[in-house]
């Protein structure tokens, strides 16, 4: 079962690298904080901006390969949460048939806002992440926002692991910063073109709650 979701915020976590977006189910009772690198934060922000450049940044290229192939991305899918990482799948209508791919959220989450495609979270994925008995309120994603800068995705996960919280989007208080002894690591990837926002491209595991 999955849940159609969307892209509540983005947060820069500046000097670091990364950024956390923070997925929300259309019911609002749950939030999704996925911590990723900088340059696929960057490729959200910017299409979510309007920001338009003149020649295609990676994002925009798979879709514009995409289109010519008469291929279209008909749904994203935060698909699992294992050993600290997000996992998605990307569902490609072809030629009447559909393909599945396995992706990153990130790229996922970067193509889906420049076709406008729905977004889904699985239900194994909600269960694992802070649950809200009433609709969230503006205030409360902004504490949560805040609070998610201060810390770093294993605690967050270790604060899922000890149960989560009966009501609101609670996180634990203090704590070593997202830049401490437990950074996100890097897997390995290819280095893209510096076009493509003045900084090299480099692959990271997305890691959640």
């Amino acid at each position: 079962m999955m849940k159609e979701a969307k892209i509540s915020s983005l947060v820069s976590l500046y000097p670091l690298p990364q950024y956390v977006v923070i997925l929300e189910d259309i019911e609002k009772t749950k939030l999704v904080p996925i911590w990723i690198g900088v340059n696929e934060g960057n490729a959200i922000a910017l299409e979510m901006q309007g920001e338009k450049f003149p020649r295609p940044l990676t994002h925009d290229l798979i879709v514009n390969i995409l289109t010519q192939m008469n291929a279209r991305i008909e749904k994203v899918v935060v698909s699992d949460l294992k050993d600290n990482s997000y996992y998605a799948l990307i569902y490609i209508k072809m030629n009447g048939a559909t393909l599945t791919i396995d992706a990153r959220p990130s790229d996922s989450l970067a193509l889906a806002v420049r076709v406008r495609c729905p977004i889904y979270i699985d239900e194994k994925v909600l269960k694992k992440c802070p649950q809200i008995e009433r609709p969230i309120t503006d205030d409360e994603i902004a504490k949560f926002k805040d609070a998610l800068k201060t810390m770093s995705p294993e605690e967050f996960f270790k604060h899922l692991e000890e149960g989560p919280p009966a009501e609101g989007p609670q996180l634990p208080k203090g704590g070593e910063g997202p830049g401490g002894e437990n950074p996100v690591e890097e897997e390995e990837g290819e280095e893209e073109d510096d076009e493509e926002n003045g900084n090299g491209e480099g692959d990271e595991e997305e890691k959640g709650p």
